[in-house]
């Protein structure tokens, strides 16, 4: 890995853009940490599968819906400017957050606060990888997609410690306010580092004049419609994008199980900080996965196309689900996080680079916010299958092997699928330029 990182840092402007994700991750961690001792280990709340998933679809639906949006204005915005002021609307968000709960504690606008900072994280994510591309060359983005998301997961695992030894401050909500204050730091290094890169730097190479932004967001609809279009014309970035939402919809299950295991199984309901300690445990574990994904992908690169290693990665993703099937022990839960961290980052790697790949600039914003439409809707998708097959202890023999069953399916039905993108005339085809297109 360290080789892979070396080669795509002689770019300053990946330089660049690597340092804004790894600060702004960090941050990402250290509020994730506020929200699930606020939301998931309180003892007072959401002691329940369906409350688990009712918390994740109130915070994930609405951004769903308005997840188009965003990726018209990612193909009409400059991307760095997004990460710049992305960052600093986080910042306040975060500052006002925190208020709130030494104020008048959680509430509905606790929640609506969290929700909005939670929608902008997703935006920020898909300019970061919408504006890759124009930072490294075209064949090293495989290298530079199993580097920068993996990395960045380990900058949010770095935050996310940090947050804990932030919950050392006195008992109660003040504590995740301290929290939540650490976060808003990160959120202000990463939109200062932004100022680092050209204001075009990361595209996109049309971009609206101003007068013309008002006009464009009303178009919304017919700019998704044709992102949609484009990426099912083109085949390959429409499939890979299908076997992701597959994915993160069967990882949704499982990660709200994991909760309800770490709160409910492995540790006293009543203690918060020992619930949330084995969970960090279980995402630690996790966290090695996307690790390992890190350094095996470029490997596996070198010996199968894209399209195959994302049907290993699935296959390592089952028979993670056949060991949770077999027992809910801690040992058994973490080798099983470590096998679904490099299915996760593994097939996430394949599938970033397919999409980048296949897909022409000009809708690449489109393409990137649609993968975030379907990420979050699969986890709305999960969390309501969730609420119906889960006990409230998380753990269901029956609802983990179907799980593996369907990780089998999804491997098989994408196999079967088509291995080139489709050539189209109506706009540059970035197969054309002498690039070797992705298998998928």
């Amino acid at each position: 890995m360290l080789g892979d990182l070396r080669t795509v840092a002689v770019h300053r402007g990946f330089r660049r853009l690597f340092a804004v994700r790894l600060v702004s991750q960090a941050g990402d961690g250290m509020f994730q940490v506020g929200l699930a001792t606020l939301f998931f280990f309180a003892p007072e709340r959401l002691a329940t599968a369906a409350d688990v998933a009712a918390a994740f679809a109130v915070l994930l639906l609405p951004f769903t819906v308005v997840g188009p949006w965003a990726g018209v204005l990612l193909d009409r915005w400059r991307r760095r400017q997004v990460l710049l002021v992305g960052n600093a609307v986080r910042v306040v968000l975060t500052g006002v957050l925190a208020a709130l709960l030494v104020t008048v504690g959680v509430g509905p606008a606790v929640y609506v606060v969290a929700l909005l900072t939670l929608s902008i994280n997703r935006f920020l994510l898909a300019a970061l990888s919408a504006g890759l591309p124009r930072v490294v060359p075209r064949d090293q983005l495989l290298m530079a997609n199993a580097i920068t998301p993996t990395l960045g997961a380990a900058a949010a695992g770095v935050g996310a410690a940090l947050g804990l030894v932030g919950r050392l401050a006195p008992t109660g909500e003040a504590r995740d306010a301290v929290v939540l204050l650490g976060a808003a730091v990160l959120f202000a290094g990463a939109s200062a580092l932004a100022l680092r890169l050209r204001a075009d730097q990361l595209g996109p190479t049309h971009r609206a004049a101003a007068g013309e932004l008002l006009s464009r967001v009303r178009e919304v609809g017919r700019g998704l419609g044709q992102g949609m279009r484009y990426l099912a014309r083109r085949r390959t970035p429409a499939t890979a994008l299908g076997v992701m939402a597959t994915h993160r919809f069967i990882y949704g299950v499982t990660f709200i199980a994991a909760i309800l295991i770490s709160r409910n199984l492995l540790a006293d309901p009543a203690d918060a900080d020992a619930g949330l300690a084995v969970f960090a445990t279980v995402l630690g574990a996790t966290t090695l996965g996307f690790a390992l994904a890190v350094v095996l992908t470029p490997l596996a690169h070198e010996r199968m196309t894209p399209a195959t290693w994302v049907v290993v990665c699935l296959g390592v993703g089952a028979a993670s689900q056949l060991l949770l099937a077999a027992s809910y022990a801690l040992a058994v839960l973490l080798v099983s996080g470590v096998l679904l961290g490099l299915a996760a980052q593994g097939a996430k790697i394949a599938v970033d680079t397919i999409v980048q790949r296949d897909t022409h600039d000009d809708f690449r914003g489109r393409a990137f916010a649609l993968y975030d439409v379907l990420y979050n809707a699969a986890f709305v998708g999960a969390a309501a299958l969730a609420a119906v097959v889960l006990p409230d202890t998380g753990w269901s023999s029956g609802a983990f092997l179907g799980l593996a069953a369907a990780y089998v399916v999804a491997a098989v039905l994408y196999r079967t699928g088509p291995s080139q993108p489709v050539h189209l005339d109506d706009v540059a085809d970035p197969a054309d330029d002498g690039a070797a297109p992705a298998r998928a």
